[in-house]
């Protein structure tokens, strides 16, 4: 049994990744950190950055449960074109792909959380849209998914500088910075660039960031996965 990452999901954990080091996956071309797994190794639920080297291939392979990306860096390319960092998709259960990267890229993938056959392919050039306001002062956001058949809805946020964000997490919250630095408001932890933090459901997010940042946000989770195969990075 491959060893499990992040499977108590009643507790709050944070990843740093940037203090990783960068393990293979069945491409010899394609690396990972990840943050989270459950299940096997290769066909299991996981959460990780991955990282693509230039003219790297990954098989053809398909994605029960569905799959989630947001390219972080670089640019990614499959069947339905080419990915540039800033693309946000989400591959419903059924989609099958062979992707690849010309000149190298990092991702953000989840693997097997975005399960139900009315899901829809979701593709979004997020540089392309409008900052929109939100409850807490100085911080904004960009929606990205939201179904009332499904649990779980994503968007990314921009903190200004001396944002002061606080906010009851009434469902299981997970945060990725893509963009500069935030720090919890009692100073006991940094989250820079490519930090993760999960929060249980009725936990409370308190932190702050004293030039700004960015973070994607997830809230809710789709249970439970299938029992069928996919290649997992």
């Amino acid at each position: 049994m491959a060893s499990q990452l992040s499977v108590d999901r009643s507790v709050r954990v944070s990843v740093h990744t940037s203090g990783m080091e960068w393990a293979p996956s069945p491409s010899p071309s394609v690396w990972r950190k990840r943050v989270a797994l459950e299940g096997p190794q290769e066909s299991g639920r996981v959460t990780s950055v991955v990282r693509y080297d230039a003219n790297s291939q990954f098989n053809e392979h398909g994605h029960p449960d569905g799959e989630e990306i947001l390219v972080l860096e670089g640019s990614w390319q499959d069947a339905n074109g080419d990915h540039p960092a800033g693309t946000y998709m989400l591959n419903p259960e059924g989609f099958r792909h062979a992707p690849c990267s010309r000149d190298g890229c990092v991702l953000w993938v989840k693997l097997r959380q975005h399960g139900g056959p009315s899901r829809k392919h979701t593709r979004l050039d997020t540089n392309s849209m409008q900052w929109e306001d939100t409850d807490i002062p100085g911080v904004k956001a960009k929606e990205l998914y939201s179904h009332p058949d499904h649990v779980e809805s994503m968007r990314i946020e921009k903190w200004d500088a001396g944002a002061k964000v606080e906010r009851e997490c009434q469902k299981m919250t997970e945060f990725l910075v893509l963009e500069g630095e935030a720090e919890a408001h009692d100073a006991s932890e940094t989250f820079t660039k490519r930090s993760w933090l999960r929060l249980p459901a009725g936990a409370t997010l308190s932190m702050t960031s004293a030039a700004g940042c960015q973070v994607f946000v997830k809230e809710g989770e789709w249970l439970p996965p299938s029992s069928s195969n996919t290649d997992a990075p």
